[in-house]
């Protein structure tokens, strides 16, 4: 593998090779991240990348697009019967461009938009003040309460107040379900746009484990690299009356021609969600974040809203001692790779905050199942129990390694 990066680029492959053992010997706990098939590396690595295709399917502005059309296409009428949708847009290059699209398609520069603020769970995209939605629209944010979860009735009367133009509900930090029905009566109520941006649980939503926000919302947008277990990408799903603004919005007001490698490689994300097996592999997700969550207040641990709907758990460690930095470093020694976050009400900095994120979207899709989340469950508490002990640390990265062994990932095979 990688034979012709190692005689051309001998620095490139040995970064490659150690990134690979990295994944195959390690755990990956990081709730974003996620595993592709074979079929979907071959189709991210071939000759597709070499074509331009600016337009969208039988309406193209360079020649040669017939296979192009016919791969788009594909891919498009997959989604629609995963999801259900009227229409969908599968071009958009990744989420927050996907997300910078639908704000460009439906509203006006200033108009008011209502998120769920960051630190309660939401996305930088959701109105962060530094980022191109907070300094483009006039954000309105809703929280969580003091148990971790979202009020409803509270989303309610802020929206009855300040009128928004849009409402998002969705999250990058949030371990609970959305109540998407609510949501859009909400939207309906105060004359707003419904956009749900299910980045985090759209395999969910795929596998049928959640609930879908697709027959309420206008607009529906997810990644395809998450819980969907695709190359890293997005697509927009809306009702009918917004395709003609959405496809305009994607090309030619945001972006150019599209990755049609990737394109491909969303046909066969989405074929593979299609398959009995991703229900299966949907229910065993969720079944792992609750084994996670149960060992985790078993030990005593703080997690936000008290556990896990999803496939993500955010523990608050302050009754620990500790820092969502320190616990992130010292489990990577241990080779458990999660992600430091902010946690509801923070009083930290975002680069040390009092939380992590993590779950078991990835180490599902290993074959990981409740007997192997408990020993992940123990050996995390064991290193956050001992953060200085870096040979502790060291012992059960061989551990970890060991276990992993017995549960290969495509494309780490040197």
């Amino acid at each position: 593998m990688f034979d012709q990066i190692k005689k051309q680029d001998p620095a490139l492959y040995d970064m490659i090779v150690s990134e690979c053992k990295r994944q195959r010997d390690g755990i990956e706990l990081i709730p974003s991240e996620n595993y592709v098939s074979q079929a979907i590396l071959e189709a991210q690595g071939s000759i597709l990348t070499n074509k331009y295709s600016e337009g969208y399917p039988k309406k193209r502005y360079y020649g040669g697009q017939d296979n192009i059309d016919d791969i788009e296409q594909l891919a498009i009428d997959r989604a629609k019967e995963l999801f259900g949708c009227e229409h969908v847009n599968v071009q958009p290059y990744s989420g927050s461009p996907a997300n910078a699209a639908i704000y460009f398609a439906l509203l006006e520069f200033g108009d008011k938009v209502m998120g769920l603020k960051l630190d309660h769970g939401g996305h930088i995209t959701h109105g962060l003040p530094i980022s191109f939605s907070g300094k483009a629209y006039d954000w309105i944010p809703y929280l969580v309460g003091e148990d971790g979860v979202i009020d409803m009735d509270e989303v309610e009367r802020i929206a009855m107040e300040t009128r928004p133009k849009m409402i998002v509900a969705g999250f990058s930090a949030y371990p609970r379900n959305l109540d998407w029905k609510r949501f859009a009566e909400i939207c309906e109520k105060v004359g707003a746009i419904s956009f749900a941006d299910v980045s985090h649980v759209g395999g969910l939503i795929a596998a049928g484990v959640v609930d879908s926000p697709v027959p309420y919302f206008d607009v529906v947008m997810t990644t395809t690299h998450k819980t969907l277990r695709g190359p890293r990408s997005a697509i927009i799903m809306s009702k009918e009356k917004h395709a003609k603004a959405i496809n305009r919005a994607i090309f030619p007001g945001m972006q150019g021609g599209p990755h049609d490698h990737t394109t491909a490689a969303k046909a066969i994300c989405f074929e593979e969600a299609l398959r009995p097996e991703f229900k299966e592999y949907g229910a065993q997700v969720i079944k792992n974040a609750k084994v996670l969550a149960d060992k985790f207040n078993e030990y005593g641990y703080d997690l936000v809203s008290g556990g896990t709907d999803n496939h993500l758990l955010l523990c608050d460690l302050t009754n620990k001692g500790m820092t969502g930095q320190q616990a992130q470093v010292a489990l990577d020694r241990a080779e458990m790779t999660l992600n430091k976050n902010t946690v509801p009400y923070e009083k930290r900095s975002p680069m040390d905050p009092s939380g992590i994120r993590f779950g078991s979207p990835a180490v599902t899709t290993r074959g990981f199942k409740e007997k192997e989340m408990e020993q992940v469950g123990d050996w995390m508490h064991q290193v956050l129990s001992n953060l200085d002990d870096e040979d502790l640390h060291h012992r059960i990265a061989g551990e970890v390694a060991e276990l992993c062994q017995d549960f290969p990932v495509d494309g780490t095979l040197i």
